[in-house]
């Protein structure tokens, strides 16, 4: 008997989407160090594939309206989360404290959006015929968000300047 990449995938997923999962929350809590390049680098991800969400949203039907939605939701939430992130230096090394509230929002409306479609046809078997309008509007609110929010982390970062302040 042979073993095979695919008879791993099943076990290897769950897996990944659980590492994922505790990264995205780990960053929601407590001081995080700024990293520029990963913020630049995630901003550049977010901007392709926001891209790659708008030309989706031309060619399911119904979801133009649902994914504007979820845009502007997204907008509104990253805006009030800026407004709620304490960027300051701690030993030497520039910080912000994110509200844990709106990332635990979203991380739940993902964690809650995939376990729905997990257990509800689907799994890890392959893609729908058609895509999930519900799917798409809760990706343009944590795609919206991530934009506006690492685009205000980046200025509010630079208002802190490139060196900490003399004692």
């Amino acid at each position: 008997m042979t073993f095979q990449s695919q008879q791993l995938l099943p076990y290897a997923m769950p897996v990944f989407i659980a590492w994922m999962f505790y990264r995205r929350v780990r960053r929601n809590f407590g001081p995080q160090a700024w990293q520029p390049k990963r913020t630049y680098f995630r901003l550049a991800l977010i901007s392709v594939v926001t891209v790659m969400l708008a030309f989706a949203a031309v060619f399911v039907p119904h979801a133009a309206l649902p994914m504007a939605g979820g845009l502007a939701a997204g907008i509104l939430l990253g805006w009030f989360g800026l407004r709620h992130t304490h960027a300051e230096w701690r030993d030497g090394v520039r910080t912000y404290i994110p509200n844990p509230w709106i990332g635990g929002l979203l991380t739940l409306a993902l964690a809650g959006r995939l376990v729905w479609r997990y257990t509800q046809g689907g799994g890890m078997t392959g893609a729908q015929q058609q895509p999930s309008v519900l799917t798409m509007s809760i990706a343009a609110v944590l795609i919206s968000y991530t934009l506006v929010y690492n685009i205000g982390l980046i200025m509010r970062m630079r208002e802190l300047g490139e060196h900490p302040p003399a004692a």
